[in-house]
């Protein structure tokens, strides 16, 4: 009977140091973000420093959304000279997961009003 309640006591405590041992998944949420350079690098697939729209789409992005990358890199070619250099490639922010989501609030924007107190609650 002990080793049954040891048993069932325990199962929780060892999955729990099994996934905790898994490294996480780079991009994942509680991972590690790859490194921009690396990633420009893989993209740059002409090694001329400089990441083209073609480039860019056939990449993991727009492999699975061509619409959403092509969207991505003309938000990110700030010169709109059709390529992206490492600095703007740079300036894609944080992904989604651990990190700033879009449509957040802002650090800038004023915080909310304080809801006012209840009536009955200044009397007492």
């Amino acid at each position: 009977m002990k080793t049954l309640v040891l048993s069932l006591l325990l199962t929780p405590v060892l999955a729990f140091a099994q996934d905790a041992a898994k490294p996480a998944k780079p991009g994942k949420p509680g991972g590690n973000r790859p490194d921009p350079e690396a990633q420009f690098k893989k993209l740059d697939t002409n090694t001329d420093s400089a990441v083209s729209l073609d480039e860019f789409k056939a990449g993991p992005m727009g492999k699975k959304d061509p619409a959403k990358a092509e969207e991505l890199f003309k938000k990110l070619d700030k010169d709109s000279d059709g390529k992206l250099t490492l600095e703007e490639f740079k300036t894609r922010g944080p992904r989604k997961g651990g990190d700033k989501k879009p449509g957040g609030p802002k650090a800038d924007a004023p915080a909310a009003p304080a809801a006012p107190a209840p009536a009955d609650a200044e009397k007492k």
